[in-house]
């Protein structure tokens, strides 16, 4: 197998454009990351989106996308895997360059929300979840979370407050970050004072709707002069209902991702300067921390909420606002943490630089849980 290097990123800003259509987002990334490896040589197109089938009516992706860049009759196809939709498609790029198929390969991902009533996005986000068993109820995705939230505070003592800090970790990290959704601080008072969401989860502990895409050119190691190598990239799934896991407060596809990326990079968790986790909820930060073994369980929240995540802290997490801050844009926001990812391990992430950051993780969670992607990025 081949060593994969990273060859160029690009993503657009994320907000809610709604003059602009998936088309067009998507061409703007996938463009940027060709610019920016000044290269122009694509082989295969990978394209990440959960939701367009459901909201835009939109299937055939891959076609669509590349004509959008100007390439049609290149191979390319639709990689869905729900919010971990965009690292998933990072996975399956990576392992066509590493097993010498294609040398250049080019994974975008997008997502357009925000002009669709909120009813229509809710019922597209619990489809990762069991139609028969679960979303038949009515449970919304935040819902399944706030389950989770409950039963770690039972479980482990952990305040609201302390989960909550999660959130105002992320928007302190989105300051200045110009492709930010929401780029200002939030205090932990107005965390905890804003409207509930899924009881205990507030409004201000959730990411919100928003549109974005963000694509990266892949490449054979030795083609690609100051790339940053994918160290490893894995992807494992569990069960997609709660009530049938052992136990709902491990993540066993993160876990499992997690140890099984460690083991091909030959990393620890000691190793990781700078560190992308998903925090579509606060909860689900908290759990991905403690699962990709960052904390010891039950010791997450308190971890974050004493300020062991931030830029000078132990781990330095979500370094550009994450999910919650950056924003979300479902099927490309595996992409961005990836891109985001490369911008620290180049040194190009500006007032937010973690001084000489040289291996980086990004982590990419479907539903709660049952699809997870890890990527070890590592500076050479």
């Amino acid at each position: 197998m081949r060593k994969v290097a990273v060859a160029g990123i690009g993503f657009t800003k994320v907000g809610e454009p709604w003059e602009r259509n998936v088309k067009e987002l998507f061409a703007e990334a996938a463009l940027g990351a060709l610019k920016d490896a000044a290269h122009t040589e694509v082989e295969h197109l990978y394209v990440a989106n959960m939701m367009g089938a459901h909201l835009q009516g939109q299937i055939g992706m891959g076609a669509m996308m590349a004509e959008a860049i100007g390439r049609p009759g290149l191979p390319a196809v639709r990689i869905e895997a729900g919010q971990a939709s965009g690292g998933v498609a990072f996975h399956e790029g990576v392992k066509a360059v590493a097993s010498g198929m294609s040398d250049w390969v080019l994974v975008g991902g997008v997502e357009k929300m925000s002009d669709l009533l909120p009813e229509a996005v809710a019922t597209a986000l619990v489809g990762a979840e069991d139609q028969e068993y679960t979303a038949y109820t009515g449970v919304t995705k935040t819902g399944l979370s706030a389950i989770l939230h409950r039963l770690y505070s039972h479980e482990y003592g952990a305040s609201p407050e302390e989960i909550g800090w999660f959130a105002a970790r992320s928007h302190d990290n989105a300051v200045g970050v110009t492709h930010a959704q929401y780029p200002f601080k939030l205090s932990i008072e107005r965390v905890m004072t804003s409207p509930m969401e899924a009881d205990p989860i507030r409004m201000m502990e959730c990411a919100a709707v928003a549109d974005g895409a963000a694509a990266v050119l892949l490449g054979p190691a030795d083609k690609v002069a100051n790339g940053i190598e994918v160290a490893a990239s894995t992807v494992a799934t569990d069960h997609l209902s709660l009530a049938a896991r052992k136990n709902p407060l491990t993540l066993i596809a993160v876990k499992k991702a997690a140890d099984k990326a460690y083991e091909i990079a030959k990393t620890k968790p000691k190793d990781i300067d700078v560190l992308e986790v998903t925090d579509d909820t606060t909860i689900d930060g908290v759990l991905s921390l403690e699962d990709l073994g960052f904390a010891e369980k039950g010791k997450g929240a308190k971890m974050v909420a004493q300020g062991h995540t931030t830029r000078t802290g132990e781990i330095p997490t979500n370094n550009f606002g994450g999910l919650k801050a950056r924003g979300n844009p479902i099927g490309a926001t595996g992409l961005y943490q990836i891109a985001e990812t490369v911008m620290q391990l180049r040194g190009e992430a500006g007032a937010n630089q973690v001084p000489d950051a040289k291996i980086g993780m990004a982590q990419s969670m479907a539903g709660v849980g049952s699809t997870c992607s890890v990527a070890i990025l590592r500076r050479v």
